[in-house]
């Protein structure tokens, strides 16, 4: 089967529970998944993915939703002189020799080999370590650290209904309710670093661009495509899935 939306995601990021409603709640609308590099999140949203769970920053060209934050650990060998306490302070890391200061280690399995080798400690995201499975190390979170953002971004040239509908699956909206225009990609809603929505007056509509959602300058975008009838703000095929996205016909 041809899938009506193909879902990218950087490491350390599950997308199951949303697959799981996905497909629930759209049996008939396939879902393909496409895990990739940390940095490859471009080179999949040009490609076969429609939209991508990615860590900010991604770049301003990008349309974007701030979901959560992920905590900051320090990860260490299970022996070292930080592994007894609940956290770790900038000052306590004055004292250790850091691999890598963090956020995001350019290469999180080479790190972490040098931090099982006893050379020093590397600052990363929680779910990095946690996927990593190193059982000789264990992780603290850092302090008054800011975190990693997770959001869900893709392009304009591939919005649809369909990933509209699963920005609603994303956002928890139900089966039954119908979106607010400010939920819309296009809609006059915005989402900054915070995760939280603006509203502005005219006419035209608004995405949540990456460089919105990180705090930089607002831009414009079009108007919102027309949409069919149904269920209000959403297209469908008459055997009731949503319609494919701009990738699904390949």
């Amino acid at each position: 089967m041809t899938a009506a939306l193909t879902i990218a995601f950087v490491p350390g990021v599950s997308p199951a529970k949303w697959v799981r409603v996905w497909r629930e709640r759209f049996p008939d609308a396939e879902l393909g998944l496409l895990p990739i590099g940390p940095d490859g999140v471009d080179d999949a949203l040009t490609g076969e993915a429609d939209m991508a769970f990615a860590r900010m920053p991604v770049g301003a060209h990008l349309n974007a939703i701030p979901l959560w934050t992920e905590t900051a650990v320090v990860a260490m060998p299970k022996d070292g002189p930080l592994s007894t306490a609940d956290t770790v302070t900038e000052a306590d890391l004055a004292d250790v020799h850091v691999v890598d200061a963090g956020p995001v280690p350019a290469d999180v399995s080479g790190a972490l080999d040098l931090v099982e080798a006893n050379v020093g400690v590397v600052v990363l995201p929680q779910s990095l370590f946690r996927a990593a499975s190193r059982k000789d190390l264990v992780a603290k979170p850092l302090d008054g650290a800011d975190g990693t953002r997770i959001a869900l971004v893709w392009r304009d040239a591939d919005a649809s209904d369909t990933t509209e509908e699963f920005i609603g699956v994303v956002r928890g909206r139900t089966a039954n309710s119908s979106r607010n225009a400010a939920d819309r990609p296009g809609g006059t809603g915005r989402a900054d670093d915070g995760g939280t929505r603006g509203s502005r007056g005219g006419s035209g509509g608004g995405k949540a661009t990456a460089k919105q959602a990180s705090g930089g300058k607002a831009g414009g975008k079009g108007a919102r495509k027309p949409r069919g009838s149904g269920r209000p703000g959403t297209q469908r095929l008459g055997n009731g899935k949503p319609k494919r996205g701009s990738k699904g016909n390949r």
